[in-house]
């Protein structure tokens, strides 16, 4: 089982900083004016079977939207509002909460499609909003779940409910809880550091376990398809961003390679390893990353994915030299 890197979490990053009280409104007065601000949101490192992770507490990755409750909209992480209907979230509290705006397992396209429209609309029913954490709460997660539950108990939301979290027995237990979670078409699971706090930016304290890797490209350009796909995309060209190239051609739809993702727009990909040129090896297309700001810009994306300003990019029928086909 090749458990280990995921494109987003190369590199070091800044030292996280305790949430607290500024949880509550770091994405609320400047927005209010217009400018859009990203919520204070704990991130995750990826494990790399260098942290015993007995004591550890365990629950499935979710395979939907990260929203961020600021107590009267839901944020992305880029600051950007999803617009839900007022029968969505009546029972929420007005104060921060962090979950997943969540269709079901192998439901991420549709949940995207669901709450990135720009009007409240009936098919929100679709959702729940999984609830995991509480960043203004100032204590250890442990209190921190029991905050949330309480609050969900004495407000009863209609469409919102905790994501249950279970204690890990060790290593070859979070392996086979893995491995069920996978088999059920997860996505994976997310570690959580006993006693931590809410801490805003990339910590320690909380780690992702997945069975394969994934990461992000731009699309630079449509292959034309053959045999049962001629007529319409056969794959996507896209780039890192390192600059390498390679073409993706599995997972996608009928109705993707009919109406397939935009040049310039960000998708997510998973794929099982690099090869020694850097080359993702069996990649596989996963969606469209709408809340994703490309190394080097700060373009905020646009509704179908692609920033608002891109480097250039030209439409392709066929595949270029200077494109790389994993194996």
């Amino acid at each position: 089982m090749a458990i280990g890197k995921s494109g987003g979490g190369a590199g070091k990053a800044a030292a996280p900083k305790a949430a607290g009280a500024k949880a509550g409104k770091a994405a609320g007065s400047k927005a209010d004016k217009g400018a859009v601000v990203p919520p204070p949101v704990l991130l995750a490192h990826v494990w790399e079977n260098d942290v015993e992770l007995l004591g550890w507490w365990m629950s499935e990755k979710l395979d939907g939207v990260r929203a961020y409750w600021d107590g009267r909209r839901f944020l992305s992480r880029l600051g950007n509002e999803y617009i839900a209907p007022d029968w969505f979230v009546a029972g929420l509290p007005n104060t921060p909460l962090d979950g997943e705006l969540w269709v079901g397992r192998k439901q991420f396209q549709r949940c995207v499609s669901i709450v990135r429209r720009q009007e409240a609309h009936d098919e929100w029913r679709e959702v729940r909003y999984l609830i995991f954490d509480a960043p203004a709460h100032e204590a250890p997660f442990e209190e921190r779940q029991q905050h949330i539950k309480d609050t969900l108990a004495r407000h009863k939301p209609a469409y919102a409910q905790h994501h249950p979290q279970e204690v890990c027995r060790g290593t070859d237990h979070m392996r086979d809880e893995l491995r069920r979670v996978e088999g059920l078409g997860g996505e994976g699971l997310m570690m959580r550091r006993p006693r931590s706090r809410y801490e805003v930016g990339r910590s320690h304290t909380l780690l992702k376990v997945k069975s394969f890797h994934d990461a992000e490209a731009r699309v630079i350009g449509h292959q034309e398809g053959t045999g049962k796909h001629k007529g319409r995309l056969g794959a996507l060209l896209v780039e890192m961003p390192n600059g390498i190239q390679f073409a993706v051609g599995t997972g996608l739809s009928d109705a993707e390679r009919s109406s397939p993702p935009a040049i310039g727009s960000i998708i997510t990909y998973r794929y099982q390893e690099l090869s020694d040129g850097g080359v993702p090896r069996f990649p596989s297309y996963v969606g469209v990353r709408h809340d994703f700001a490309w190394p080097g810009t700060t373009a905020k994306p646009t509704a179908s994915g692609a920033p608002s300003t891109t480097a250039k990019a030209t439409k392709t029928t066929k595949a270029t030299k200077a494109t790389k086909t994993a194996k």
